[in-house]
């Protein structure tokens, strides 16, 4: 039988430990830049994070110690460690980096470079440019397959995604999809790629295999004039059963089945929704919304919004750590 003081050491160190994995969410405001850090457990901003110009799309590494930050207007990719909140270098980013995915290697960083129509690929070690490679006008989205095997651009104005193959850095073919393509993710078995059209107003998915299109989403909400249906992020669930679309000024998230496509609600969040992350377990689903200036937390088991967390000017990106 332990001792007493055994028994106190040992509930404080699991006390500490469940303070130390509680999950957080980083934030980028692009009128402020800063990051919001929000606490989830009691779902309050803790902390704001200066950091460059206009930040918007956020990673993470691997392990969650390292966030990346696109710094969009001031030419970089910012490189912070969450253990101090410090940055700790900047790597070569190429012109107005805008999203971005890193390789399941943890190390080749795929940076959107929307002035420039470039895909900059970097190495995050030696913080050497890989590879540039040219893409169409105004590429934005930004996605790696779980494999490893491919990296896949969206061109807002040119209306494609871009398949590079990560084997040659090079670009080997692409995909006529609807107008401005803002986001693009993977399905978690990396089956099929899922691309939102802005002003499309659809979501297309696109078999990986042959990189042709299977389906095109469209979406209508009572009492919404269809001109603000204008989809950005989406997200799918590791089970394979829910796909989540942001619908930008809609200021509603879709909720998908992601097997049969069907739409089974619209969940009404704040104004002009952009990003969407699971909290680690997938109960819980956080939405930017730029114009209100806040995160709306939406409870997965239920599809219900729970709660408005204010945050900074401008929330665009969201990220989670364990």
């Amino acid at each position: 039988m332990p001792t007493p003081l055994a028994a106190t050491l040992g509930s404080a160190l699991l006390l500490f430990a469940g303070q130390a994995l509680a999950a957080t969410a980083y934030v980028s405001n692009e009128k402020d830049n800063s990051i919001s850090v929000i606490d989830l457990d009691s779902l309050e901003v803790t902390a704001s994070l200066e950091v460059g110009a206009r930040p918007r799309g956020l990673a993470l590494s691997s392990d969650n110690k390292l966030l990346y930050i696109c710094a969009s207007d001031s030419d970089t990719v910012q490189v912070m460690d969450l253990a101090t909140r410090k940055f700790i270098k900047e790597l070569p980013s190429g012109a107005d980096p805008e999203q971005f995915a890193l390789h399941p290697n943890d190390r080749w960083l795929y940076i959107s470079n929307e002035d420039d129509a470039l895909v900059t690929v970097v190495d995050t070690q030696s913080d050497q440019v890989l590879a540039q490679i040219q893409v169409g006008v105004e590429p934005e989205g930004m996605a790696v397959s779980p494999d490893g095997k491919w990296a896949v651009n969206t061109s807002e104005t040119t209306n494609m995604l871009h398949w590079i193959d990560t084997s040659t850095q090079e670009l080997v073919d692409n995909t006529l999809v609807d107008q401005r393509p803002r986001h693009v993710e993977f399905s978690p078995d990396g089956k099929l790629l899922w691309a939102s059209a802005e002003i499309g107003g659809t979501v297309t998915v696109v078999d990986v295999d042959s990189r042709k299109v299977l389906k095109v989403l469209k979406f209508q909400i009572k009492g919404v004039h269809p001109d603000k249906v204008q989809p950005v992020g989406v997200k799918l669930t590791r089970d394979g059963k829910y796909a989540f679309v942001a619908l930008g000024p809609a200021n509603h998230v879709a909720v998908l089945d992601a097997r049969t496509y069907e739409v089974l609600d619209y969940l009404l969040v704040g104004r002009r929704v952009w990003h969407l992350a699971f909290t680690p377990d997938e109960k819980r689903l956080l939405a930017t919304n730029g114009i209100s200036g806040d995160v709306s937390v939406i409870d997965v088991d239920n599809l219900k919004v729970t709660k408005s967390i204010k945050v900074g000017r401008y929330p665009w990106g969201v990220v989670v750590t364990p």
